[in-house]
């Protein structure tokens, strides 16, 4: 039987396969499989072997077409990158970690999604409109909420973001049935409660909806970004790259005549992404 995992919970992966959602363990071969990079994550295909009891077997993992590192989701279309205009205000440098995460996916779609606009001007966040589509909402006026409804009528999509900045509002927003929990944001360290818990496809219209965990911090070394990948995560970076003069090993940091940053200083590319560029790139 093949089905898709909807979500891993109190050590089962559940399987939807046509109207049944069945529980399922992994099979020991599977778990002891490291080369193939076998961990299931919500969103895989897999096949199942049914057990007497109800539950199942996951006996083989489908070949995936993404997998988004973290939040761990598999087969993903898009992700929105979900910050708030304000409460908590928006720090550019963690913007910047999550398009890391989501440019090496290799999603067809990365979204930034501006919440609690009626907190802030208009055109927050207006200079990365040349880069990613930016959609500003707020659930409180409803702005661009349908907007969000036709984007995510398809494909599987996921919410991802540091806590407090109104992900799950704004699915509530969406459709009113999901009845997600949702957190207010503490007034001593302006950070959201971490409401949700577990990554978990939820059926929309023709595609699926994934609200994520919160997350106030992001560690990339974790998820195979080095100091040697980090420079292909920021798009913008690849027309103005075959101008360097170490063509193959410009780190685009300190090296003579380096076509990024001579774009940089003709202000070709956002200054205040390079920065956030050079400031991930000594982390790593």
């Amino acid at each position: 039987m093949t089905g898709q995992v909807i979500k891993f919970y109190n050590s089962f992966f559940f399987v939807q396969v046509a109207e049944n959602l069945i529980p399922c363990k992994l099979r020991g071969i599977i778990k002891r499989d490291k080369k193939s990079g076998s961990s299931v994550y919500p969103g895989d295909f897999v096949e199942i072997s049914p057990l007497a009891d109800g539950t199942g077997v996951i006996t083989k993992i489908l070949p995936r077409k993404s997998l988004l590192n973290r939040p761990a989701v598999a087969n993903v279309d898009r992700v929105i990158l979900t910050f708030a205009a304000a409460n908590p205000n928006l720090h550019p440098l963690l913007l910047n970690r999550f398009i890391v995460l989501a440019e090496q996916a290799h999603l067809d779609e990365i979204i930034i999604c501006v919440n609690k606009i009626d907190l802030a001007a208009e055109n927050f966040l207006s200079e990365y409109e040349s880069l990613y589509k930016i959609i500003r909402t707020s659930t409180l006026t409803g702005e661009n909420i349908d907007t969000l409804k036709n984007i995510l009528s398809s494909g599987i999509t996921v919410f991802a973001g540091p806590s407090g900045v109104g992900k799950s509002s704004l699915l509530n927003a969406i459709d009113a049935n999901l009845k997600l929990k949702v957190g207010n944001v503490s007034e001593k360290i302006l950070r959201g409660k971490h409401t949700t818990r577990i990554s978990e496809l939820i059926k929309f219209h023709d595609g699926f909806l994934v609200d994520t965990p919160g997350f106030s911090a992001v560690d990339l070394k974790d998820v195979g970004i080095t100091k040697n990948n980090l420079r292909y995560y920021f798009k913008e970076f690849a027309q103005f790259s075959s101008a360097c003069k170490f063509l193959n090993d410009c780190s685009h940091d300190h090296e003579p005549n380096c076509g990024v940053i001579n774009a940089v200083s003709e202000g070709k590319i956002l200054r205040e992404r390079y920065e956030n560029y050079l400031s991930i790139l000594k982390e790593l």
